[in-house]
């Protein structure tokens, strides 16, 4: 059986509650339904939105003072865009992260990036009974490690190999046959040109 399960899983924190506050951002390659390698990034917000908010800190334990010496977002979105490269992108509760994205380039001036992606909490709402869908009820359901929640790159690690094992589960070998028999299916980001 050919497989052909290539993607970048990504996570993101925020400092705030504006979606494009962006402290952290975590990618974990999957090539041929192996997961190759991660990555993380910490950076400062886009000016403006840039504030640290008790609730935030206290979720993902980033402080003001962990970036103040860190890229901002802008500066590190190059290399995050050069790693994904073409391939699809996966989220957990992909609405959040896509938003986070769409409006930290929105207000850092960059083009938004034109992506097909999925979402791993909508798969699995759609394949598996459980009592909730958040990240750990689903990883812990398919004996996937989540080494530590709200730390973006073992989040995207942890939805990378959610995407694997429903795959297994489903006999599909792609992106577009685990849409399709799972009833979700993938979108594009729409948003500014940058223009």
């Amino acid at each position: 059986m050919t497989h052909d399960l290539t993607f970048a899983a990504f996570d993101v924190e925020t400092a705030n509650q504006r979606r494009g506050s962006i402290c952290a951002i975590g990618i974990s390659m999957v090539v041929n339904g192996i997961r190759t390698h991660s990555r993380s990034w910490l950076c400062r917000p886009p000016t403006g939105i840039d504030t640290f908010a008790p609730m935030n800190i206290r979720i993902h334990k980033i402080t003001p003072q962990q970036v103040a010496n860190k890229p901002r977002f802008h500066e590190v979105w190059p290399e995050v865009l050069g790693l994904i490269g073409n391939v699809p992108v996966i989220a957990h509760n992909a609405e959040f992260d896509i938003s986070a994205v769409r409006q930290a380039c929105e207000q850092s001036r960059l083009p938004v990036p034109m992506w097909t992606y999925g979402c791993t909490k909508e798969y699995a709402q759609s394949l598996l009974s459980l009592h909730n869908n958040k990240l750990p009820t689903v990883a812990a359901a398919l004996g996937v490690k989540l080494l530590q929640h709200h730390d973006a790159t073992c989040d995207a690690d942890a939805a990378a190999d959610i995407v694997i094992r429903l795959a297994e589960r489903t006999g599909t070998t792609d992106l577009p046959g685990l849409a399709r028999v799972s009833g979700c299916r993938l979108r594009r980001t729409i948003g500014w040109s940058g223009r």
